[in-house]
């Protein structure tokens, strides 16, 4: 017997709840243990099954959650540049290909995980399949809620398309960058080596909003926020050879510990680098960044 739609519902915005206090705590990424461990009222309901993409509960009415694994996706996480993934029906005939349509037909949000490594992923969610094609056996699925409400998703207009590009650059690839760099700074500031995940970003050297701001970790740093705003603002540097530095007005100025320990004591001081030199810092983008600093 299914749950009551209304309990089913209560669920749904229970586990995006769940997940949004985790972000908040500074949670980058999900493993698969705490994801299978969810517990709604003391019940335990696992947001992955167990070698299948598509998790739907026996007592629901539509699919609860579809995950991509690390293994069959590249950084370009098959995310299309309006923001939508599309996902394969089951091979076999029978509930999940009905739960996954019903999701469609029912306008159910649900939660899309993407792998970043084995056993951890990203989440996004509230997401909604917007396109079911049963010829070609996919759906389609929009990982931001506003995507929804577009005319025809799949035919957007020029200036709905734009739009749509923009949000999956501010909005959709974060995660991902967010999980790839904090993962390669192992959840420590490169600058102060301040260890709290929550206080911390992952900074872009060049923006990504620029030629060559890839979201890519070469082109990212763990920061904690005082020094990624101070990045940012360039009143502080990260020369190619990574060193810090401080900008010179702000150097002779007098102020409180915050301005002494927080970033006049940086100066000169090493940035710490990922373990892994393929993770390191592009110098070239160091160099293009620290040149706007020393200017």
């Amino acid at each position: 017997m299914n749950r009551p739609l209304r309990e089913q519902a209560a669920i749904r915005e229970d586990v995006f709840r769940w997940l949004d206090a985790r972000r908040s705590a500074g949670a980058y990424e999900f493993s698969r243990g705490e994801l299978i461990n969810y517990t709604f009222q003391g019940q335990r309901i696992p947001l992955l099954d167990t070698g299948r993409g598509i998790r739907n509960p026996a007592d629901f009415d539509s699919t609860l959650t579809i995950m991509t694994s690390s293994k069959k996706t590249e950084y370009s996480d098959g995310i299309s540049p309006e923001g939508l993934v599309t996902y394969s029906y089951q091979s076999r005939e029978g509930g999940d290909n009905v739960k996954l349509r019903r999701a469609y037909q029912n306008a159910d949000p649900l939660v899309y995980f993407l792998g970043v490594r084995p056993g951890y992923f990203v989440a996004f969610y509230p997401a909604y399949i917007v396109h079911d094609d049963p010829l070609e056996r996919i759906v389609r699925i929009a990982l931001d809620e506003s995507l929804r409400y577009f005319d025809d998703p799949l035919h957007l207009k020029e200036y709905e398309r734009r739009y749509a590009e923009r949000l999956v650059k501010t909005r959709l690839h974060q995660p991902m960058f967010r999980a790839r760099v904090l993962r390669a700074y192992e959840s420590s500031c490169a600058i102060c080596n301040l260890k709290h995940a929550e206080l911390l970003d992952a900074a872009h050297i060049i923006a990504d909003s620029h030629a060559g701001g890839v979201p890519d970790v070469t082109n990212g740093l763990a920061l904690c926020k005082i020094h990624h705003a101070s990045y940012d603002q360039n009143l502080l540097g990260i020369t190619p050879d990574y060193e810090v530095r401080i900008d010179r007005a702000l150097l002779e100025e007098v102020d409180g510990p915050m301005l002494r320990h927080g970033l006049q004591d940086m100066h000169g001081r090493p940035l710490t680098l990922p373990r892994r030199a393929a993770d390191h810092p592009s110098k070239e983008r160091l160099a293009a960044k620290y040149a706007l600093f020393a200017a």
